[in-house]
């Protein structure tokens, strides 16, 4: 198969998994999205997760808000700028978090193993680390 061809198969594959995973969510998903970046990156501004996740700072100070009304994060002062906050995962945004991220793993765990053999199961596990190579590779790290 043509690597063009094969690269739009598997980018319309993968798009499709994730929204299908996603559908389990019981958060908004810019609000989970924030809570992950926090949870990988540690503090950041407002401006960082807008960044980020390709959004305008708008629609990232909403979801910000309403998280801190949640008590998912906390912000304090920027060391370096007083106008803005670094925001932080609080306890309950990590626990909340943490109940995403496993309810979306029950949810594939589940699919994966009404839909595959254990031979498939196998060639499943072998395709994530070259996966995983490949958005090494995208990603520049």
């Amino acid at each position: 198969m043509d690597e063009d061809v094969l690269a739009e198969e598997l980018r319309r594959s993968l798009g499709e998994l994730v929204r299908a995973v996603r559908a389990v969510d019981t958060m908004p998903p810019g609000e989970s999205a924030i809570l992950g970046f926090l949870d990988r990156r540690g503090p950041l501004t407002t401006a960082d997760l807008a960044r980020l996740r390709g959004v305008t700072h708008q629609s990232a100070a909403k979801s910000v808000k309403d998280l801190l009304a949640d008590g998912l994060l906390h912000g304090e002062p920027h060391p370096h700028d007083a106008r803005k906050l670094l925001l932080h995962l609080t306890n309950p945004g990590r626990t909340r978090l943490e109940r995403e991220r496993a309810l979306r793993a029950g949810a594939l765990g589940a699919a994966i193993r009404d839909t595959f053999d254990a031979g498939e199961r196998q060639q499943l596990s072998e395709s994530v680390a070259l996966l995983s190579r490949l958005t090494e590779r995208l990603v520049g790290h």
